[in-house]
């Protein structure tokens, strides 16, 4: 038997989220993630809006041939035009003909878009609000109402935004809700509203904000603080503008600090992998900084913080990582006690305790590679591979005794056409007492020697074959502070181009990644460096317990 939830949570990912700057879906991404949302255990999913565009409408043909385990899906639309009658609107019939169980329409709460944008009297609006709400009903939908800018129009005339929501009731609307358009109010404001309207409607009242001043989850929960039952929201906070509500975050707030029930018991341990998945479909970077479910929500780096966790994880932590899906890490830099390092060598997989001998030098070591422009936050692999080195104090798999890296440009064969650029890189390495010298032509002098240094070393090691370099990253450092810079700059020259390259490389084998740093005045030199680490992790990371 399932528990009735004590809020609703309505997704609107594939139409308002699909608004926002840098974000087109395929009919086939809606589709992909219209099922995950589902499986997820969302109670709303809206699809889009079948009378704006070719895309939604074959969404909708499509999306009626599946079938649903706990979501239902939702037209968006609006209501009918002014001044003709709601049966001949093709704009609402197209929401009939979506034939999904609930339709979503908006109507105008605002006495100034009334006569501005709309441009008819207060009057026609109401009627155009009850006859599209009537319509729908008359044809068995679930209707929801949205109410557009239902803060900023109760704050210019209170009687006519309330009569608004009641028209909307009186046609049969099953939820009415108050939408923070424009996203400018404040949680006071939310609050105070949204309970005017829990006292002047019998419907149902949900939440609908944005987020254009930081505050589309505060306020969200402060309409469900007044007595909404419904929220709106997008995955990971797309949307127009800066965004909408991010149910990211907005979910796990009403589960475990507002203790209301929201989703089937399970689903919030797979809220980071929904996180993920969506940015994906999306082509975006997941942001590490995402409350709840990004990798730094939490991950800590201060000495006396990670001391402090290591003895009560709670001292930090508001919640356990792994009730959304996510983990705890700790990070290690210059500003790392002996407990970030302890934390973090057991992360990786050592054995590894506050009295270990080689703690110390480790500690110092990490400190000192930091300070000379290193960095370990993402390169992990890098990391343990320093700890092995001193615990195991065991040769390295490999040396790289000598590379060369040179490029030339061939003539165009034809005229007023560019030649092109090829680069070479010889590399010899020494396994054990044998050597191999290989040399391998690139797009770049980088993409060169990570062929030429590959070449050297699947002979001795076939599992390289599986490693690709997925991520590729160069940032120059400050010169006036990382010291020493081996070149000065001269005079009118560059000071950027005389400064330490930082690379970060990110490799994969298919299952795993992991990251690797160097760093030097040569960005060749830098980025072999990140090269042999990653390869050498890769051979390693499967035997790293010491």
């Amino acid at each position: 038997m399932k528990v009735k939830p004590q809020v609703e949570i309505y997704d609107t990912t594939l139409r308002d989220g699909s608004q926002g700057e840098g974000i087109n879906f395929s009919v086939a991404d809606k589709l992909r993630i219209a099922e995950k949302l589902d499986a997820f255990g969302i109670h709303y999913i809206e699809g889009g809006w079948p009378g704006s565009n070719p895309k939604d409408i074959e969404f909708f043909q499509l999306a009626k041939k599946r079938k649903f385990k706990n979501a239902k899906l939702a037209a968006f639309g609006s209501t009918r035009r002014k001044g003709i009658a709601v049966e001949d609107d093709e704009q609402v019939q197209l929401l009939i003909d979506a034939e999904t169980p609930v339709v979503t329409i908006y109507g105008k709460t605002s006495m100034l878009h009334v006569k501005e944008i709309l441009r008819c009297t207060p009057e026609e609006n109401l009627a155009m609000i009850g006859d599209t709400v009537r319509y729908l009903k008359d044809h068995g939908k679930f209707v929801v109402y949205d109410a557009e800018h239902g803060f900023d129009g109760y704050k210019l005339n209170p009687e006519y935004a309330i009569a608004t929501w009641q028209a909307a009731e009186k046609a049969g609307a099953d939820i009415i809700v108050l939408c923070d358009t424009n996203g400018g109010s404040l949680p006071s404001e939310i609050k105070e509203i949204t309970g005017v309207a829990c006292g002047k409607l019998n419907a149902r009242v949900g939440i609908h904000t944005h987020d254009d001043i930081g505050l589309g989850v505060a306020n969200a929960l402060a309409g469900l603080e007044a007595g909404a039952t419904h929220v709106q929201g997008t995955v990971n906070g797309y949307g127009e503008r800066t965004g909408n509500c991010n149910i990211t975050s907005t979910i796990p707030n009403i589960a475990y600090k507002m203790k209301k029930r929201c989703l089937p018991e399970g689903s919030l341990r797979k809220l980071k992998e929904l996180s993920q998945f969506v940015d994906e479909i999306a082509n975006i970077r997941h942001s590490p900084r995402q409350p709840w479910v990004g990798s730094a929500a939490f991950s800590h780096k201060g000495g006396t913080h990670v001391n402090a966790v290591q003895k009560l994880v709670s001292s930090y932590e508001h919640i356990d990582p792994e009730s959304v899906g996510n983990q705890r890490r700790i990070l290690v830099s210059d500003l790392s006690g002996r407990s970030n390092i302890v934390m973090k060598a057991q992360e990786l997989g050592f054995k590894i305790a506050n009295d270990t001998p080689e703690l110390k030098h480790i500690l110092n070591r990490i400190k000192e590679l930091e300070h000379a422009g290193y960095e370990f936050e993402a390169a992990e692999g890098s990391l343990a591979l320093l700890i092995r080195r001193r615990l195991k104090n065991e040769p390295p798999p490999f040396v790289v005794e000598a590379y060369h890296v040179s490029m030339r440009r061939d003539a165009a064969i034809q005229k007023g056409t560019e030649g092109k650029s090829v680069c070479e890189a010889t590399v010899k390495v020494r396994v054990g007492n044998q050597f191999a010298h290989t040399a391998a032509d690139g797009d770049g002098p980088v993409n060169a020697l990570d062929s030429a240094l590959r070449n050297a070393l699947v002979n001795f090691f076939p599992q390289l074959k599986r490693v690709q370099l997925t991520d590729y990253k160069v940032r120059i450092l400050d010169g006036e502070k990382i010291e020493p810079v081996s070149t000065p700059a001269k005079p009118g020259q560059d000071s950027g181009t005389a400064s330490k390259i930082r690379v970060l490389i990110e490799s994969s084998d298919g299952k795993e990644q992991w990251g690797t740093v160097g760093v030097s005045t040569n960005i060749i030199e830098a980025s072999l460096q990140a090269l042999v680490d990653s390869l050498e992790y890769g051979l390693l990371k499967k035997t790293k317990k010491a």
